[in-house]
């Protein structure tokens, strides 16, 4: 196991989906600032703060889309009704907002595309190879989607996305319990698998759920605080760890 950067123990990989293995996380980003800056200005006026790249890292990469709502709008004293599932998206209520937001990553998707992080491909397939587990773990409801569209869909055995989160009323990141739930329907004790993730909730994810070794993914240069939130190793990309990637 060597070979691609593991402890011996690791029997089974858990990946995070955007920003590990598709470049769907500057998506995200593009459609968390304007659906908050169209909110913000709405409130404030011309003179609003904007959304910022450290609002980002730091409120909303990584959760489930309600929870970065509340996170975001709890950073700046910003309180409204939560609202329902169905709220429209020009309703300001929690779920309102992240209705707006999906509807702004679907339209960015169709536009754009979706990209594949090539090295994290590679580096699944090698461990498949290795006979290793593999699950897909994302807080993002479009998880499948995105994967079949990076023909990527059937690379992993077990899939705790925020369809499957709701289903079961799973908390979702930083708490570890989706990272669980995956080891759980792989049939591999915590303290066996691998954890990837590129962002802040992950990591504490990752950690709190005493999993066998974190991978930080650094994509946007943030490794000492990836490192300080429970990465035993940082790299800017999967295929560092080993020439099988």
């Amino acid at each position: 196991m060597k070979k691609l950067g593991l402890p011996e123990h690791i029997r089974a990989c858990l990946f995070d989906l955007d920003g590990v293995i598709t470049k769907t996380a500057v998506v995200h980003a593009a459609a968390w600032k304007e659906m908050f800056d169209e909110f913000l200005r709405r409130r404030d006026g011309d003179g609003f703060r904007p959304f910022t790249p450290d609002d980002y890292d730091r409120y909303v990469d990584g959760l489930p889309r309600a929870d970065g709502v509340r996170s975001f709008l709890a950073s700046r004293d910003i309180e409204l009704p939560e609202g329902k599932d169905s709220d429209p998206e020009d309703k300001d209520t929690v779920h309102g907002l992240g209705n707006r937001k999906n509807t702004l990553v679907l339209e960015k998707i169709r536009t754009d595309g979706v990209e594949p992080y090539e090295g994290t491909l590679r580096y699944v397939r090698a461990a498949r190879e290795l006979g290793l587990r593999t699950a897909v773990v994302s807080s993002s409801a479009n998880c499948r989607d995105i994967l079949r569209s990076v023909n990527a869909e059937d690379l992993f055995e077990v899939r705790i996305d925020g369809v499957v989160a709701a289903e079961r009323r799973l908390p979702g990141k930083p708490r570890p319990d989706t990272f669980l739930a995956a080891a759980h329907d792989l049939d591999v004790a915590p303290g066996d698998c691998a954890v990837y993730e590129d962002a802040l909730a992950g990591m504490d994810a990752g950690k709190s759920g005493h999993f066998g070794y974190v991978v930080g993914v650094d994509r946007v240069g943030q490794s000492d605080a990836l490192r300080e939130h429970g990465a035993d190793i940082v790299v800017k990309d999967l295929a560092e760890l080993g020439a099988d990637a």
